[in-house]
């Protein structure tokens, strides 16, 4: 299964989100799991934000060789499963690859409707998709411009989210 992580520049939440459901998935040992990710508005070519990679490292994944790169619609398409920050990035996701629609959602999103609704592939996410109210979904900020304890926060929240939508792919395939 291919997971596609997408924040705005593609240094700190998507990249760390790629780099732990990589380092995860092999721990858990799921097979053909593939992680990748871009930026609605990428900084093209540049490596994990500093302080995101001090953080990556820290709860168990590897920044080094990484260098961002921007969101298109066959990146998009694509992939099997696509984990966004926020609800923005979903949007701009779906502008990009609108067939997406069964198979995007927000990280929190995901790991909710796996913990709170038994959801046990990515069909039965969409399906189970209304069962949460907007207002209930919560994004992941953006840590550029804050210091390094926001950076460590947002690392922890989507280390924290991860495990939920890896064992969704461990038990299945995309269907």
């Amino acid at each position: 299964m291919h997971v596609l992580f997408i924040c705005t520049g593609n240094i700190c939440r998507s990249p760390s989100a790629e780099r732990l459901a990589a380092a995860y998935g092999a721990k858990l040992r799921i097979p053909d799991l593939i992680t990748s990710s871009a930026g609605t508005r990428a900084v093209i070519g540049h490596p994990i934000h500093p302080d995101a990679a001090v953080v990556l490292q820290r709860l168990g994944g590897d920044a080094s060789d990484f260098a961002a790169r921007q969101l298109t619609p066959r990146i998009a398409a694509d992939a099997d499963l696509v984990l966004t920050m926020t609800r923005a990035h979903r949007d701009r996701v779906l502008e990009l690859a609108p067939r997406q629609l069964r198979k995007t959602f927000t990280l929190s999103e995901a790991a909710r409707l796996v913990t709170e609704h038994n959801a046990g592939s990515v069909a039965e996410l969409a399906e189970l998709r209304p069962r949460l109210a907007s207002h209930e979904l919560s994004d992941i900020a953006d840590p550029i411009g804050q210091d390094a304890e926001v950076f460590s926060s947002i690392g922890t929240q989507i280390a924290d989210l991860l495990p939920p939508v890896l064992e969704l792919c461990r038990g299945t395939g995309p269907d």
